[in-house]
């Protein structure tokens, strides 16, 4: 069985959902959890703490350890702010998952620099400043587990949505961080991978339990990679509905990366229109 006795996780966008499902089931393991959640409204406005108050009171009342925050981690000071609490209250930090996100919708044509900001700051710079202020105390450890969150509406073309658009490039923009904190990380006992959830929460308008595509059915893949019994970084984990797939782009056999991508040869542009069924054959992801 899987056991996180005696570690410390911070769990961003825990109060309600996938987070709370996650910090549930890592406090269940043994795990003592910082239970972060601002509480804001559908529109990412607002501030409600009551919402991080009662998931961490429900881990508590189950016999668990957590305690809960509040900080909106727009700004790298927040981030850092969190990262500090958390190693003054319990000595360490092993695990971090940043859960939090934002789904709202404009086009491209309606598209405001309010609105767009609002999706950088969650999506991109909070797990950015948030691991910058995790990787000391976890380098100090030689250990850690780091956990980003991405999404098929932003990885495949067939699942993209209208509207999407600041949403899809900050999930996106996480795959790259963890790609880039998985190499940096690597000598230091830090692994970092991505968890790419489905579940019927607020942000699909859901409020009860649903039937299928629950929040529990997300958790399991999460308390795997978080753990000690993940020994892989730079991973994809797609989760939804109880079913599991790990992926990753990985480099086709015999490139001699950049001055060989044993691939197809050609020097106009009308040569890559006539050899383009040829060049994208071997699209697979």
């Amino acid at each position: 069985m899987i056991r996180l006795d005696d570690q410390v996780a911070i769990i961003t966008g825990s109060g309600r959902g996938l987070g709370a499902a996650y910090a549930r089931l890592l406090a269940k393991r043994g795990a003592r959890v910082v239970v972060h959640d601002a509480g804001v409204n559908t529109e990412g406005t607002g501030s409600d703490p009551n919402v991080a108050a009662n998931a961490a009171r429900t881990i508590q009342e189950a016999g668990g350890t957590a305690f809960s925050s509040t900080e909106f981690l727009d700004s790298r000071d927040n981030c850092q702010g969190l990262v500090e609490t958390t190693l003054e209250k319990f000595g360490r930090l092993d695990i971090l998952i940043h859960n939090a996100g934002w789904v709202a919708y404009q086009s491209v044509e309606e598209l405001t620099p309010d609105f767009l900001q609002r999706a950088i700051n969650v999506n991109i710079e909070a797990p950015m400043w948030l691991a910058q202020a995790a990787f000391p105390a976890m380098k100090r450890q030689n250990y850690g587990r780091i956990v980003l969150t991405t999404s098929d509406r932003a990885i495949y073309p067939q699942y993209a949505l209208s509207g999407l658009a600041p949403y899809a490039m900050g999930k996106m923009a996480q795959v790259g961080l963890m790609n880039v904190l998985a190499v940096e990380g690597k000598e230091h006992g830090i692994l970092v991978n991505a968890i790419c959830p489905v579940a019927k929460t607020r942000m699909w308008n859901i409020q009860d339990e649903p039937e299928d595509l629950r929040s529990d059915q997300v958790a399991p893949g999460v308390l795997y990679l978080a753990s000690p019994e993940c020994r892989d970084s730079g991973f994809i984990l797609r989760a939804a509905n109880g079913q599991f797939t790990a992926v990753r782009w990985v480099e086709r056999d015999n490139v001699d990366y950049p001055l060989n991508l044993a691939a197809v040869e050609v020097s106009t542009g009308e040569d890559v229109a006539t050899r383009w069924q040829e060049i994208a054959a071997d699209v697979a992801f």
